[in-house]
Order: C-alpha cells, then structure tokens, then sequence
C-alpha cells in the first residue's frame, strides 16, 4: 500500500524544529519511504491526500494516560469531602474503578481510542487498575485501541489497597500475562500495536513483597515498569516513615530504575531522587492538568529532569491542550519554560517508544521512519518558520486543527471522519457509563482496605 501526502508543509521533528515547505511525502506500508519536492513524480499510489495548505507533523504520545476514565466525565454520584489527594482518589477514581468490569472497560477503550485518534494522539500509554476484574482486563484495553488502529502500551498497576497481597498477586500476574501474550503473537509473525508494560500504583501501596514481585516480572518480561510516584507528599512521607528511604532510593533498591522505566508525577521527589532517576535513565510524565485538578502542587525540580514527556493522568488524550496548560501553568509558576521545552517533551516520548517497539523510529518525518503522522488545516496568519513553530504550536495549533491521521501507515482517519458510524459507538458507551455510574454510587469510599503489611 503507497500512500501519498502531495505538496504540503512538513514541521519533519518538532526537536531540533525542522520546517520543509511544498514537498510531496510517500510512506510505503507501514513507513515513510521519501520526503522532498516531488518525491512523489512517477509514483503509482494507492491513496493521494492533497496536501496544499496542510501542516504535516509526527503524530503525538500521550505518555500517561488512565483508559478507565473513560466513562467517567461528568460522573454523577454522590461523593464525601475531597480536601487532599487521598480524600479525592478514594471518594472518587478508587471507587469507579472498582465499578469497573469488563463491558464498561472495553466501552472506555473505544471512546479514549477515538478521542486520541481526533486529538491527533496516535500512542497511548496507559496505566490501569479494575480490582474486580483484573484477568484479562489489559488485553480489553488492548483491544479497543487495535479497533480503530492506535499505537499502544499498557500496564496493571498492583496494589494491595482493596484485597492485600491476593490482588498484587493477580495483578502481577495479568502483567505476566498480556506481555506473553504480546510475544506470542510477534512469534506467529503478527505486527501488534500494543505493547506491555507491567506496573504499579504508587509506592505507598506497595508492600515489600509487592516490590520483589513487580521487580521480579520486570526480568522475566523483559519491560519495564509504569509507576505514579510522589503525586502527593503522603506518598513520599510513607516512604519515610515506613522504609526510611526516599521513594527512589527504595525503587531502585530493587532493581526497578532502568531506561525502560515510566514514573509518573513527581511532585515531591526531592534533588537527590531526581538526580538519581536521571543517572537510571528513566523517564518521568509530566501530567499538569490533573496535577491542578487535585490541587497537589508543581513539581519543584521538574527543570532538572533529563528524559521528560508530556502525559495527560487521565484527562483525555489531548496533547495539544496539555501542552498548552502546562506552559502557562509553568509562566504561572514562573518557570523556565518555553514553548520549545514542550516540544521538546513530546519528542522525548518517541525514544521512550521505541524501547518497546524494539527496531523502529519514531517521532520524525522522514525516510525509515513509522508513518505514525498528524495533518493539521492550520492556517497560520503570521509567518510559520522553524524558529517560531513552537510559538505556533502553543498559540494556535489546536485540536480542532486536526484532519486526518495516519497510524502504522494506515489512515484511520480522514477529513475528521472515520470509515464506520462512531455514533452508535457513543449511544452504547452513555449506557454502558450510566450502569458503571450506578454501581460506582453504591460502593462506599471506604471500600475493603485489604491493607496488609
């Protein structure tokens, strides 16, 4: 399959910032096979996208996203005082995902999948947890977003929250799981756009134990792990209290900071975690939209973190507007941001990808590498130079620029419309999230603690 983009502007990485005007971009299968003037004279394609007036760009990766989430907006249910970060996780997301089950899960799926591919995201990387029904719930995950053709990585996160050691027991095991599930297929020979992860909720529910478990599938799996990490001080002052080490200090006693780690937020590492997350190698999401919804703070030494990328916690897909967010919250802070910084955080999540996409590149328009591609109707009013594409990018491009997307070398959308009737989709997700509403209302925010240490 020859696919041709005619005659349009390319933004080719968005760090270095490298603008091409008036060429032609051809991706043969599932990768770009020449970009330039006229690369595409003579060709016989299959599909040609005019390309005048567009701006093309590497599809974008929300690096933390929560898939459960997705029947979740405007939730109606009755909910005790949220005055701190553990009061909203368990009158609220600790409550609905134990709700969760394996209809309302494949249903959020669809509708994160959808959005993200609208929002011009062509990876997700998702963190998940469905206590009453773990078995099997990441290869639902998975299958949503294999639907509608979305790149992906996903992971369980353990925790003894609700049952004790017997859900980090089984939650260790789906990650065992869908990972071999994952190889299997790639030994048959079949391309899987969704990757494994295995992971963890956050430190403070973790016990020892837990700790050897999580480290122990991270060797047999060969992946690395997805952890929220000091979102709030209570998490850092549990580590304190109960370990007497720095959450990092404790992770990496066992064995669990590795290039291929994700941690997730932030907020209360001190200099010394950081320094030593950096030394790892690991990569930390940046998640300010919900960071300002949970009233947790801003992350003191996030200037000083090496391999930053951008992640949403669950609050959609929407990269463009996270970004967005984020630099303002940054000017706010009076932070050293620029709007280059977040571009530069969203090209970081393609060398994250490519560690788990082992043998292919990512995030670049250019020959050999994954035609993983946004087109943009963005008009711009002022001059789009690469010197000033950030500026455009924060102050102008939007979601609502979006037209087309191309995931893998296919086109999963197109004009803004998909190849199939996504109101149906929608109609049975609303009743599906009123049921998951309901069941979420009667659960009290208590739940079963099953905390055993």
């Amino acid at each position: 399959m020859t696919t041709v983009i005619r005659n349009t502007r390319v933004i080719q990485t968005m760090d270095p910032v490298e603008v091409l005007n008036g060429v032609d971009v051809v991706i043969e299968d599932d990768k770009i096979k020449a970009v330039g003037k006229n690369a595409a004279d003579g060709l016989k394609a299959d599909k040609v996208i005019a390309g005048d007036g567009k701006t093309v760009i590497p599809g974008m990766i929300c690096g933390h996203h929560h898939y459960y989430s997705g029947l979740s907006r405007a939730m109606l249910i009755s909910a005790g005082p949220q005055t701190d970060l553990i009061q909203t996780l368990k009158e609220w997301w600790w409550r609905l995902d134990r709700a969760i089950d394996e209809e309302s899960l494949y249903y959020s799926s669809l509708i994160c999948t959808l959005d993200a591919i609208k929002n011009g995201t062509t990876t997700c990387i998702d963190h998940h947890e469905s206590p009453n029904y773990i078995g099997g719930s990441l290869s639902t995950i998975a299958k949503g977003m294999e639907r509608f053709g979305l790149r992906g990585i996903v992971a369980y996160g353990i925790t003894d929250r609700n049952y004790g050691m017997k859900e980090i027991r089984d939650g260790v095991a789906e990650g065992i799981r869908f990972a071999k599930e994952v190889d299997d297929r790639k030994k048959k020979g079949e391309y899987v756009l969704c990757e494994a992860m295995v992971g963890g909720h956050a430190p403070f529910t973790i016990p020892e134990e837990g700790m050897e478990m999580l480290s122990d599938s991270a060797r047999q799996t060969g992946r690395g792990m997805h952890l929220h990490v000091a979102e709030g001080e209570y998490d850092s002052v549990w580590s304190h209290h109960f370990y007497n080490q720095d959450i990092v200090d404790r992770l990496d006693r066992h064995g669990l900071l590795s290039d291929k780690t994700l941690l997730v937020h932030g907020i209360y590492l001190n200099e010394h975690e950081v320094d030593l997350l950096n030394e790892r190698g690991c990569y930390l999401a940046h998640n300010p939209r919900s960071n300002m919804n949970n009233q947790v703070g801003y992350p003191k030494y996030l200037p000083k973190v090496k391999n930053l990328i951008m992640g949403t916690d669950g609050c959609g897909s929407n990269m463009f507007e996270e970004c967005k967010i984020a630099f303002f919250k940054n000017r706010d802070a009076k932070g050293p941001y620029w709007p280059g910084d977040y571009m530069r955080a969203l090209t970081n999540a393609n060398r994250f990808l490519e560690k788990y996409f082992t043998g292919e590149r990512f995030g670049r328009i250019e020959a050999g590498y994954k035609a993983d591609i946004t087109i943009l109707d963005y008009n711009n009013p002022t001059p789009l130079v690469k010197e000033n594409a950030a500026g455009h990018f924060i102050w102008g491009m939007s979601s609502n620029s979006v037209e087309s997307v191309i995931i893998n070398g296919r086109l999963v959308m197109e004009n803004r419309t998909f190849d199939f009737d996504e109101k149906e989709i929608y109609a049975k997700a609303a009743e599906v999230a009123k049921k998951l509403w309901e069941r979420t209302d009667r659960l009290p925010a208590d739940g079963t603690s099953g905390i055993n240490r």
